[in-house]
């Protein structure tokens, strides 16, 4: 009887990836799976096809001798040597249970284990994030241990292999039909033990120990920026390789500034006359001279002013932002006698030109109460 295509038979075009041949693979794996579908015949020949067809395909080598010869590539005793494809139905079921049950033995390598990542928080002032500096910290970490070398055991001696897994870091079981693989017990996966771990680390491979580093922080960077520094993590387990150290930034909060990316913003009471009359005043900025902003005649609390390019820079750019400027009218208090004289005089004199939005208000409130009474 004449073969069928492989990708026919899985159902996926032959430009499938291997994430799609996985999927195809194991729905219909299950759907004609012997334990479901009992003493049914084509079932079970449909699932043997399915499983040759995924044995093939899921290796790239093979796969590409498939595209070239078809069938012709595995007769007598081509590609592999003859070797029977539902040998290695074990293996395909395991590296779906890989996928989804996280248990492949990418986690060990040779009994070296990634060391963790770590989280510094630093916090720096406005003034420090608009021209950048270069900051020193002490970070408490893991480093590879001086005595072992990373290695974990005694100076003089080296790790063995596990003998319950060969080296391997992982054991297999058979349970009915499947063979499922589990961490090894004994090396906890790491494939290797020491028989005399090092005094100075225990046999970990690395110790505590504070680090100094050195980070730049670039001007006009943000409140909240991450920032990593690779590799200067902590020492990985028995030589393996290291963390990442991530830097975590705040910025201070400000005495007159407020910032919204790379602009600025400054709250500036000014003096009853001053908004009335017109006049001037200084405000700081962070490039470190004062700035004169002019106030014309008759201006009202909220009215803004906009510096141009007093703000922050913009990160890794020539540009920089805007300082804007709102000014508070303020209210006189704690008056003497003579002020208050003045002010009920001022108020005398005072007419609806001169408060030309609260006599505007007052008038529209009295017409609503003369319409509600008629």
């Amino acid at each position: 009887m004449e073969k069928r295509d492989f990708y026919e038979v899985l159902g996926v075009g032959r430009e499938a990836d291997e994430k799609e041949l996985k999927s195809a693979y194991r729905k219909l794996a299950m759907k004609f799976h012997p334990d479901r579908n009992p003493g049914d015949a084509s079932a079970e020949a449909q699932f043997k096809e399915v499983n040759e067809a995924y044995d093939t395909l899921k290796d790239a080598q093979k796969r590409a001798a498939y595209d070239r010869f078809g069938h012709a590539a595995f007769e007598n005793g081509g590609f592999g040597g003859g070797r029977g494809h539902g040998n290695d139905f074990a293996s395909a079921m395991s590296d779906i249970f890989d996928e989804f049950f996280g248990m492949g033995s990418s986690r060990r390598s040779n009994g070296r284990e990634r060391g963790a990542d770590l989280r510094y928080n630093l916090e720096i002032t406005l003034e420090e994030a608009y021209t950048g500096k270069a900051v020193e910290i002490e970070v408490p970490t893991s480093i590879t241990c001086d005595a072992c070398s990373g290695s974990g055991a005694k100076p003089g001696t080296q790790p063995t292999n596990c003998r319950t897994c060969g080296g391997a870091g992982r054991v297999r079981a058979a349970q009915g039909f499947f063979t499922l693989e589990r961490t090894c017990p004994t090396c906890q996966g790491r494939g290797q033990v020491i028989s005399d771990p090092c005094g100075t680390c225990g046999g970990s491979g690395r110790k505590t120990q504070n680090r100094t580093l050195s980070v730049n922080i670039p001007a006009g960077i943000e409140d909240g920026t991450r920032i990593r520094l690779g590799g200067e993590g902590e020492a990985g387990l028995r030589g393996g390789p290291p963390g990442d150290l991530y830097i975590f930034l705040s910025i201070k909060p400000h005495a007159f500034f407020q910032r919204d990316g790379a602009d600025l913003f400054c709250r500036v009471p000014i003096s009853m006359t001053t908004a009335a009359l017109g006049g001037q005043f200084d405000v700081p900025t962070l490039e470190g001279a004062p700035t004169r902003v002019k106030v014309p005649e008759g201006s009202q609390t909220g009215k803004q002013f906009r510096l141009k390019g007093k703000g922050m820079p913009v990160l890794r750019t020539a540009q920089f932002g805007d300082l804007y400027i709102q000014v508070t009218v303020e209210t006189p208090t704690n008056l003497t006698k003579r002020q208050r004289e003045l002010l009920a005089e001022f108020e005398q004199e005072s007419s609806g030109a001169t408060h030309p939005e609260s006599h505007g208000f007052f008038s529209r409130v009295k017409d609503f109460l003369d319409n509600l009474g008629s």
